[in-house]
């Protein structure tokens, strides 16, 4: 290795992979990784980190935020909700299509994608939308970049409505083709506006109501019914925010069975129950909702038996006047979490209720090897990019909604205190959190680059594009 090369050496670390813990050096030349040593091995570069006593982890990738731009530029931007997740130690996000107008055509990818590259602190991934109008449009969405497909199988923001199974299942056999893998929200739509409807003409307003909207069997169906359609078709499967236990036993069954099903939940899942809604009313008001005490439990127990495979925080901002009604169905539903997530999850490291090493898996490896990013992404390891966190686990803060750097000045999280900070982050080689400030610049983030494995699609001769051409005989 020429020593020329190296621009920056972060020296004296816990260097932190799912399998390993071991103090050294690593060097980073250009945007990449250029190499992974033992202490004192590596000579002097031209600018050096000292990470002595702290961790040093691969950034984080969260599947699942909402930066709703375009359309709702008030709430969040590019700029501020990409800023937010670099001072959360978060270096790749995946962004929603439920913006204005939805990522579901070519002309609205274009627009969204020029916002992101002229605004973006972190690399990103776009996602498209998959509905009952734009099945035509799947394959010029992939060959433009979207990076996977969002199916809104449940209502959220936006008003998005639910595609039709003939719809959704063509939209698979789609995707099966080509290798994407298509996160759903995993909801039944008539079961929840059924309940809704009843209970606003009875009068119910109140925070609970929102949860009784929306009960588990909500989940069971949707999820057995996308299991369903991605084990037949062959595509690629991701269920987003998992808030529940009931279904878990499908997912584990279809993983038994090799269906390629990958499933995500969130910090307010793990931590968060009925008793914090009873309290924080329509601030916690988000779908699929915050459940009784006894599903959190659940839900760790998944994560460690494999059957949940990452973390991710539906970051999902809006303003403060907007979560604050007394009436629950007028408080929009979500709050911001990109910036919190990796300190609230490093303080259940503390805890011991995971090991930093198993959290490392959670954050970044598994949603790398999810969307085709690993090891340019998810691993500190030479040739990979150089996205990297330095991360105290001995210093804490307590959470103040005036200190995110999301345009939403409000989340769940107010209050609660940590025990880890994020130092230091990483991407691709440049700085862009320092001591806990941001000093990167707009418009570094770059759309990731992702290589999915070989697609191996279901029932071709079964699909729609088969079927409307007449046999030969």
């Amino acid at each position: 290795m020429n020593n020329g090369s190296i621009d920056l050496i972060i020296r004296g670390g816990s260097i932190i992979s799912p399998s390993s813990t071991f103090e050294g050096d690593v060097a980073v030349s250009g945007e990449k990784i250029a190499a992974v040593a033992a202490p004192g091995v590596l000579p002097p570069a031209p600018s050096e980190i000292d990470a002595k006593g702290r961790y040093v982890l691969p950034g984080a990738i969260d599947s699942h935020v909402h930066f709703r731009e375009p359309g709702y530029d008030y709430k969040e931007n590019w700029e501020t909700g990409t800023a937010a997740a670099a001072c959360g130690g978060t270096t790749t996000v995946f962004e929603m299509p439920n913006t204005n107008p939805p990522t579901g055509t070519l002309e609205a990818l274009r627009l969204k994608q020029e916002r992101a590259a002229a605004q973006a602190h972190v690399d990103y991934g776009i996602y498209g939308l998959l509905d009952e109008d734009n099945i035509d449009s799947l394959e010029d969405l992939i060959a433009a970049g979207v990076s996977g497909f969002k199916c809104f199988m449940g209502n959220t923001f936006g008003d998005l409505p639910a595609p039709s199974d003939g719809a959704m299942l063509e939209g698979f056999e789609i995707l099966a083709r080509h290798g994407y893998r298509c996160t759903v929200h995993a909801e039944n739509p008539s079961i929840m506006a059924r309940r809704q409807e009843r209970m606003e003409k009875a009068g119910r307003t109140d925070p609970l109501a929102h949860l009784a909207a929306r009960p588990e069997i909500c989940a069971v169906e949707a999820v057995g019914r996308a299991v369903a359609f991605a084990e037949w078709t062959g595509a690629r499967l991701h269920i987003a925010h998992k808030s529940s236990k009931d279904a878990l036993y499908i997912l584990k069954d279809a993983k038994s069975r090799g269906v390629d099903v990958t499933v995500e939940t969130c910090p307010h899942y793990l931590l968060m129950t009925t008793e914090d809604m009873k309290v924080k009313g329509g601030l916690l008001r988000v779908n699929p909702p915050i459940r009784e005490p006894g599903h959190g439990e659940a839900l760790w127990a998944a994560l460690h038996d494999g059957t949940i495979d990452m973390i991710a925080t539906d970051h999902a901002p809006h303003q403060p006047e907007e979560k604050a009604a007394e009436n629950i169905w007028q408080c929009d539903c979500g709050f911001p979490g990109v910036e919190t997530q990796m300190p609230v999850m490093l303080t259940q490291v503390n805890e011991g209720r995971l090991t930093i090493n198993h959290y490392v898996k959670l954050s970044a490896h598994a949603p790398a090897h999810a969307w085709g990013c690993y090891p340019n992404k998810g691993v500190i390891q030479a040739g990979s990019d150089a996205d990297i966190v330095i991360a105290d686990l001995g210093r804490g803060r307590v959470i103040d909604n005036k200190d995110l750097h999301s345009k939403s000045k409000i989340t769940a999280w107010h209050g609660f205190e940590t025990s880890a900070s994020v130092d230091c982050t990483l991407v691709r080689g440049r700085v862009v959190v320092s001591e806990g400030e941001l000093v990167g610049e707009a418009g570094w983030g770059k759309p990731v680059k992702q290589q999915m494995p070989t697609p191996a699609p279901n029932n071709t001769e079964k699909t729609m594009t088969a079927i409307v051409e007449p046999p030969r005989f």
